[in-house]
């Protein structure tokens, strides 16, 4: 597959509808932040299309656009796509994991509020705190993917955290920004676990995104039963269920995604 550079995208709104909720909302956090990459079989009226953003990915279009090889640059991603596109999918990969997942969407106020522990303080996240994201390790380095890195999401206006001593220990933000959903994520340091940070932090946020006009929806792994629990107790109800693909290395070596020049 070739990448796509902005002023080269087709029309967008048949492969990638817009105001979906859960990782529907990619596409559109693509466009709005030009974080992550658009890649197509051809740059003037493609038949196959991915967007690819903090390692998860749409695959929309004709799988029979596609060979193996030319799939290359989507490997080490999870892969969400109609189950025509498996027979390539598998083809392209050395294995290809599925995840079943879920989507909820925010419909009812927190079961309970949560208690800021003492010595805590749960804030907007500003440019200031990118520092402070980053000491949280690679571990939690997902959490600021599909901002960029820690500064992005700090400058980004859509991050809260829980800060102790002045380190933060509890980040939720919005993960994927779509023009009527923005997906939400969040991440707490093993040692402050257990505390309700995460839902104070998830709490504060889901009024912003309101405020803005928007629903916040939920995605997580139907295996994740802390994430789930913490969707619940914030107020979210499922809509729905999906599985994406997790893929390994590229099966076959060819050659790496072309882009195309301006």
């Amino acid at each position: 597959m070739i990448e796509l550079l902005p002023h080269r995208l087709p029309a967008l709104s048949r492969w990638f509808p817009a105001g979906a909720p859960g990782p529907a909302a990619l596409a559109e956090h693509v466009l709005t932040t030009g974080i992550g990459r658009f890649w197509a079989d051809h740059a003037v009226q493609p038949r196959a299309i991915a967007v690819d953003c903090a390692a998860h990915v749409l695959l929309r279009g004709d799988p029979g656009a596609l060979v193996p090889a030319e799939l290359a640059p989507l490997g080490s991603r999870y892969i969400e796509a109609p189950a025509r596109f498996l027979p390539v999918l598998g083809a392209s990969f050395d294995r290809i994991m599925p995840w079943e997942r879920m989507v909820y969407i925010r419909q009812e106020e927190p079961t309970s509020l949560a208690r800021t522990p003492k010595g805590v303080t749960v804030r907007r996240i500003t440019a200031a705190d990118a520092d402070s994201l980053a000491a949280l390790g690679p571990g939690a380095a997902w959490i600021h993917a599909s901002w960029g890195g820690p500064a992005g999401l700090a400058g980004s206006g859509h991050a809260w955290g829980a800060f102790h001593q002045g380190e933060a220990v509890a980040v939720a933000c919005t993960y994927f920004l779509g023009s009527a959903y923005e997906d939400l994520a969040v991440v707490t340091a093993p040692d402050h676990r257990r505390r309700q940070l995460a839902l104070s932090c998830v709490t504060a946020l889901c009024a912003d995104v309101t405020a803005r006009g928007h629903t916040p929806s939920w995605s997580c792994s139907r295996h994740n039963r802390a994430s789930r629990l913490l969707a619940w107790n914030a107020g979210f109800r499922l809509v729905r269920e999906y599985v994406h693909h997790a893929t390994g290395a590229p099966a076959v070596r060819g050659m790496p995604g072309t882009r195309i020049p301006a």
